[in-house]
């Protein structure tokens, strides 16, 4: 299965409210709930800041500085406290606190690789989480275990493999079985399945010629996409959880493929790209729905939250949110 064109794709409007403040190139979004659960969204930026916006009043409503002035790539909140992962080209891994409006860095974790592959977290329960990062070794994979920094597994590929540096990672728990498992998007185009328990690959298929930039996962339908420098997107499966297997590819107009996100409800993709758009296709059949045209640089990052909204970050220092095909 080969799909392409997306002249099919509707005329769009503009986008509900545009985000102006973070003063440098937007790397990282996402979406969470602050006190008395009014909704905000986290960005990262260039030049090391997590700003912290209300998407009531759509401004600021902190600054935090915990990267010294390095890139901030990754953001992810954990439920308990609320507490808040951020993932720095400075090798480290920020733990920040930001009930009741603290915003103080409780903790840290040193990674070894400054690559570009942002960090994966798995909720094991209440209080424990597992943390797949970038490992020692170019083309290792660490997996840790917080608060307690306990190293779970060091996933390294066979002698001659020659995978690579692995580019974008997701921790996953499969309903089937109690053991987690890891998606690793590699350096040489290609997509392993990793037993994290047992070290060792389940699955590897090649789904791209060029790094794997992106990956997402649906687990409910045990499908999922990946992006990358070239002009394709791949979607693959995952048969009996354990196989890997690609299903498609779709062609886009232009190559570079920075992050890709499913909506929770698995019925919408998003991808951001190199040539400053943001293609919105349905999830299920990979029919284009909307080019979104309102950046003016490379599009970092895309994220969306529970109730449909849509956000994307950009070189151009400015955050778009959309309200595209509400979830029913």
């Amino acid at each position: 299965m080969q799909t392409g064109s997306e002249h099919m794709a509707a005329p769009v409007p503009n986008p509900q409210f545009v985000l102006r403040g973070a003063r440098s190139a937007v790397h990282a979004l996402h979406f969470c709930h602050g006190a008395q659960g009014h909704p905000l969204l986290l960005s990262g930026s260039l030049r090391g800041l997590v700003h912290v916006w209300s998407l009531q009043t759509r401004r600021p409503l902190a600054a935090l500085d915990g990267h010294g002035g390095q890139c901030v790539t990754w953001l992810h909140t954990l439920p308990q406290g609320p507490q808040l992962l951020s993932q720095g080209r400075d090798l480290q891994l920020c733990v920040w606190d930001l009930a009741e409006g603290r915003n103080a860095v409780v903790d840290a974790v040193h990674l070894e690789s400054v690559g570009f592959c942002r960090a994966s977290v798995l909720a094991e329960g209440p209080q424990r989480w597992m943390l797949a990062v970038p490992g020692r070794g170019s083309d290792e994979v660490q997996v840790l275990e917080l608060p307690s920094k306990t190293s779970v597994s060091c996933l390294k590929p066979e002698a001659g493999a020659r995978l690579g540096m692995p580019m974008c990672l997701q921790l996953w728990q499969a309903e089937s079985s109690p053991r987690p498992l890891l998606l690793a998007g590699y350096e040489d185009g290609s997509l392993a399945l990793w037993d994290v328990s047992a070290r060792k690959v389940c699955s590897r298929v090649a789904c791209h010629s060029e790094p794997v930039m992106a990956l997402a996962l649906d687990p409910r339908r045990a499908r999922g996409v990946s992006g990358s420098a070239e002009k394709v997107l791949a979607v693959w499966s995952l048969e009996g959880q354990q196989a890997l297997q690609v299903r498609g590819t779709h062609e886009l107009i232009n190559p570079g493929i920075a992050d890709l996100k499913i909506r929770p409800d698995s019925k919408i993709l998003a991808t951001a790209g190199w040539d400053h758009r943001v293609r919105v296709f349905q999830w299920r059949t990979m029919k284009p729905l909307a080019v979104l045209a309102f950046h003016s640089a490379t599009v970092h990052c895309v994220a969306f939250n529970t109730t449909g909204l849509l956000a994307a970050g950009s070189g151009d220092q400015r955050i778009s949110v959309w309200s595209l095909y509400p979830p029913t």
